[in-house]
């Protein structure tokens, strides 16, 4: 007996799948800073390109 709707179930891809996907399917790029495969100089300017598309990253209020 089934307890999920059809098309619910299975697998799910994992995060590193779903971003080489997006980039092969659609040239979407998802990085992270934090990814240790990136040098130095990969990080700098995955930051600059953000900053420039998206603006600078609101401060983290240290009281919440």
């Amino acid at each position: 007996m089934k307890f999920t709707p059809r098309g619910f179930g299975g697998n799910r891809r994992s995060v590193d799948l779903v971003k080489r996907d997006g980039w092969r399917e659609q040239r979407v790029l998802a990085v992270s800073l934090d990814d240790h495969r990136l040098t130095w100089p990969e990080r700098e300017l995955v930051r600059q390109l953000g900053e420039k598309l998206y603006g600078r990253p609101e401060a983290k209020d240290e009281r919440a």
